[in-house]
């Protein structure tokens, strides 16, 4: 060995012992920032994984509760567990049933869902059901169509037709709307 090489790595152990120095007293100076800082993010980490778990886990219970009804739709312990765990799927389950059992009691206090389908799908029902139709933003161009045949059924040609012209003819419905038209000409 050379005293050059003895030299340079006694340089660098130096250099070392230095920085270790440096590092031990600024950890001295910021110990407890240092440690609060990480105590923070190990609650906030551990406290988004509680979260995000708690969350999972009302969902499943939605979810199954869902299954559930769908089986079974009597079952009254899985409707509460459903409108408890998630009231917007709760909302939108009792919308598909009193939808299909015409159940206007049920729509009648679904019209006033914070969820704008729900409620107008529910005022949309409602009124095919009282044979009163009403605009719907969902429903607009089948209530045109519901519109337009009642005038029809009054012998009211000029409001079935005008109701009729404001169909798109890319709708889906397009082909019943032309229909509808061929029977104004019937009409007297």
């Amino acid at each position: 060995m050379d005293i050059k090489d003895v030299k340079q790595e006694l340089s660098s152990d130096e250099k070392l012992l230095e920085s270790a120095f440096k590092l031990e007293s600024i950890y001295k100076q910021y110990k407890y920032a240092i440690w609060g800082v990480a105590g923070v993010l190990i609650v906030a980490y551990a406290g988004s994984q509680i979260s995000t778990y708690l969350e999972n886990s009302r969902l499943e219970a939605a979810n199954t509760a869902l299954l559930s009804l769908q089986q079974n739709p009597d079952d009254i312990k899985a409707l509460a567990t459903l409108k408890d765990k998630n009231p917007s799927l709760y909302e939108i389950y009792m919308y598909s049933k009193a939808a299909n059992s015409g159940d206007t009691k049920d729509l009648q206090t679904l019209q006033n869902s914070s969820n704008d389908i729900v409620a107008d799908g529910s005022k949309y029902i409602l009124s095919v059901l009282q044979n009163a139709p009403k605009d719907s933003k969902l429903y607009h161009e089948l209530a045109l169509l519901q519109q337009a045949y009642l005038a029809i059924k009054k012998g009211d040609k000029d409001t079935a037709k005008a109701k009729l012209s404001l169909i798109d003819q890319n709708s889906q419905v397009a082909n019943i709307a032309k229909l509808l038209q061929h029977a104004t000409i019937k009409v007297k």
